[in-house]
């Protein structure tokens, strides 16, 4: 088992690390709006925050010599599914097909009372 770790995501706020790989396997914890460097939650809207969790997805997975085609599965929280085309939109724009599978699920609340949240299942080698 091998921890990845970046300064390009945000650093972990708790006793989790932003991934774990073992074997050809790489899992993400669960990636809030937040900037990396400041670690506050991004401005804008919601659209604007969904951006931001999947380019903190993204510097992980390049930390660990990966790109999105690699990535099998998403888990996507939110706490309000009215905003779910809004999460397709933005990843029709960050990945192509085949799309990974996904999880929706709606939640009652995320860290830092941030509306979405997503972890995702990445495989290294084919």
């Amino acid at each position: 088992m091998k921890v990845i770790s970046t300064p390009k995501a945000p650093q972990a706020i708790g006793a989790y690390s932003q991934a774990v790989r073992t074997g050809d396997y790489l899992y993400l914890s669960g990636q809030i709006p937040l900037v990396p460097e400041t670690m506050e939650i991004v401005e804008g809207d919601f659209k604007r925050q969904v951006e931001q969790v999947f380019a903190n997805l993204h510097a992980v997975i390049e930390e660990a010599g990966g790109t999105f085609r690699q990535v099998v599965k998403l888990t996507i929280y939110m706490t309000d599914l009215s905003n779910f085309a809004t999460v397709n939109d933005v990843m029709a724009n960050c990945f192509d097909e085949p799309y990974p599978a996904r999880a929706t699920v709606e939640v009652a609340g995320l860290p830092k009372g941030v509306a979405v949240e997503v972890d995702a299942v990445v495989a290294l080698a084919d």
